[in-house]
């Protein structure tokens, strides 16, 4: 399954994000033959130095390809990104669900337990939140007047990116085009040909997923539960 992830720590614009594809074998489906408490709502996993890390239940049995991965990208895992095997559960943050070298998993409730990441202070359920981010052109580039691209990526993990809106400075949020995306779990690509005109300018990207939502324009930091706010970059365009 091709699947997003993102670092809770990612701030506005960061490059805490990755795509790949996963492949392995559906938590559900591990659950499902093991049986699970009615009163269950959290699992706890735990890895082979010892982090512990506690996911939503409602995450790992819904429709989402929820996965005890062995591969990625069609090779068998390296040890840095898990090896023998770990978990990758699409929409939400890694510190809530990206465990790595996987040996244990209980599934108890979150009023049992405290994990690493939660111990310290971030929030239970980690759900990624929709963001995008611009790649071309790079801030405090320098431009010619006339025709320049404008792209980067929009994510939204299990709820899919519906549109994403360019603006410069001050004027109308003007529609970006979207590339294809594999499925609702991973970025899309979007780009935007703006006409550019001389002097410094500010452009903002926001990003609106399926669900209806649209990005926040107010700041927050990445502590307790991922950062919010538009991209925003300045670019200084000659008029020659």
């Amino acid at each position: 399954a091709w699947i997003t992830l993102c670092c809770v720590s990612n701030e506005v614009g960061g490059d805490l994000i990755s795509n790949a594809r996963w492949s392995g074998v559906r938590i559900a489906d591990v659950l499902a033959e093991v049986g699970v408490h009615n009163d269950a709502d959290a699992v706890l996993s735990t890895s082979e130095d010892g982090w512990t890390c506690g996911t939503p239940l409602a995450a790992l049995t819904d429709d989402r390809n929820a996965l005890l991965a062995v591969a990625m990208n069609g090779e068998p895992l390296t040890p840095e990104h898990g090896f023998p095997v770990r978990m990758v559960v699409p929409g939400l943050y890694g510190y809530v669900s990206a465990t790595k070298w996987v040996v244990d998993l209980e599934v108890t409730r979150f009023s049992d337990f405290s994990a690493f990441w939660t111990d310290r202070g971030w929030s239970q359920d980690g759900p990624v939140k929709t963001q995008s981010r611009i790649d071309v052109p790079r801030a405090g580039a320098d431009l010619a007047a006339g025709d320049v691209a404008i792209g980067g990526i929009a994510w939204a993990q299990h709820t899919g990116i519906a549109k994403v809106e360019v603006r410069v400075d001050d004027g109308e949020w003007a529609d970006a085009t979207l590339g294809a995306d594999p499925s609702i779990d991973t970025w899309v690509q979007w780009s935007h040909v703006w006409s550019a005109t001389g002097g410094e300018h500010d452009i903002s990207v926001r990003a609106t997923d399926t669900s209806g939502y649209t990005q926040t324009s107010a700041l927050a930091d990445v502590v307790p539960d991922g950062a919010t706010g538009w991209h925003t970059i300045n670019v200084d365009v000659s008029s020659t």
